[in-house]
């Protein structure tokens, strides 16, 4: 897996919600604006490169934390 590459906005959402954070929590944790995130969990925009690979590792440690929320659900949208 690429350093860069991102989950699907939907598991993006449910390891945030897993950890208990806010949109604004992870946005200061990347050094970027809250709104960024919704529109990255929106799939509306996406993280230029540098901001991608800092979402990434923090998505990547979440996912460590808390696999089950990593995981797709089928069916689920």
């Amino acid at each position: 897996m690429d350093t860069d590459t991102l989950p699907s906005p939907h598991v993006r959402q449910q390891l945030r919600l897993a950890a208990g954070l806010t949109q604004a929590e992870v946005a200061d944790a990347i050094g970027v604006q809250r709104l960024a995130v919704a529109r990255w969990e929106a799939d509306v925009a996406k993280p230029h490169r540098g901001n991608r690979l800092k979402y990434a590792h923090f998505l990547r440690r979440l996912a460590e934390k808390y696999p089950a929320a990593a995981e797709e659900a089928p069916g689920e949208d």
